[in-house]
């Protein structure tokens, strides 16, 4: 009796080994090594952007943390030094919430570093709220934060061969983007329940795909290209904002079913350095491949509608 249910629970421990194998998707195959090239990584003091920092400076790059708290980023300093083992790690404050706060980034970065080869836009959040700016704050940080520090170290980026990655999601399939909506509310939706949140940040990664679509465009003819991406349904710290009971039920299924956060970096490593994707600027990724969206995802005239709209919220044109 006792040997079979050794025999059991090794099958069941091989089984899901292999789910586990299989839920962790493809990996980046790029051997590429990074140094004297510098990288931005925004929102890395935590999940798959850190464990994206991790790797990058593993292979030589300087990595600069580009997060909203002072103390948090220099905690993640000292990780992503230890796990990399490399000292060619600082933290640059930058609050994604505050335009001033992007401005002020950008111009101490392009201060203080002579180059640009990746900026990686990272950061999220996944809860209502509002920006310092007044706009909504899904909108504000996941795409028009990201949106004005693009824009604001182009001629940087163009100084090199340089990538621009985008982190979005599957859900921007889920995503619609009304400018009515986001002229009365500073948002594109509005509503407090959970449906109304899932769908808000679903506007914002649809943001995402179209902003990198239009960048596509306006970088013709430069040595910059850009991807957006899904990084996979990952066990990170985006959920932190859900309320207690929903972050309870989600453990276990998370613990089982999502990637964890090295996994998760898969795709954007793959973006930033996986030689010979160049004529796929604009595209979107998902497990290390690039795939085919939506017409809406694609749609010149809304990505360019929304791209001048979000100059003039940035007081950019």
């Amino acid at each position: 009796m006792a040997e079979e249910i050794l025999l059991i629970a090794g099958v069941v421990i091989a089984v899901l080994m292999i789910f586990r194998m299989y839920v962790s998707g493809a990996r980046c195959k790029s051997k590429a090594k990074l140094h004297g090239k510098t990288v931005i990584v925004t929102g890395s003091n935590t999940g798959i952007g850190r464990a994206t920092a991790v790797d990058l400076a593993r292979r030589g790059a300087r990595v600069i943390l580009a997060c909203r708290n002072q103390i948090n980023g220099g905690v993640a300093v000292d990780i992503v030094q230890r796990e990399s083992g490399s000292k060619n790690v600082v933290f640059m404050q930058l609050d994604l919430a505050s335009l001033k706060s992007v401005r002020s980034f950008a111009e101490t970065f392009l201060k203080t570093e002579r180059r640009l080869d990746i900026l990686i836009n990272n950061a999220g959040v996944y809860m209502q709220g509002t920006t310092e700016d007044g706009l909504g704050l899904m909108f504000g940080v996941n795409h028009l934060g990201h949106f004005l520090l693009t824009n604001l170290l182009l001629d940087r980026l163009k100084e090199c061969a340089s990538r621009i990655v985008t982190v979005s999601s599957y859900l921007h399939e889920y995503g619609n983007l009304n400018f009515d909506t986001l002229r009365t509310h500073k948002e594109f939706g509005v509503g407090e329940s959970v449906g109304s949140v899932f769908r808000i940040y679903s506007h914002s990664k649809l943001c995402n795909v179209l902003f990198t679509h239009e960048l596509a465009n306006r970088l013709q003819g430069t040595n910059v290209t850009c991807y957006s991406l899904h990084p996979g349904v990952i066990n990170s710290d985006l959920s932190r904002n859900m309320n207690k009971m929903s972050r309870r039920l989600m453990k276990p299924i998370a613990a089982l079913f999502f990637k964890d956060v090295e996994a998760g970096a898969q795709t954007t490593l793959h973006c930033a350095m996986q030689e010979g994707i160049e004529s796929l600027s604009g595209r979107y990724f998902s497990d290390c491949a690039v795939q085919k969206v939506k017409a809406k995802a694609k749609d010149d005239a809304v990505a360019k509608k929304l791209w001048e709209v979000s100059e003039t919220l940035c007081g950019l044109s």
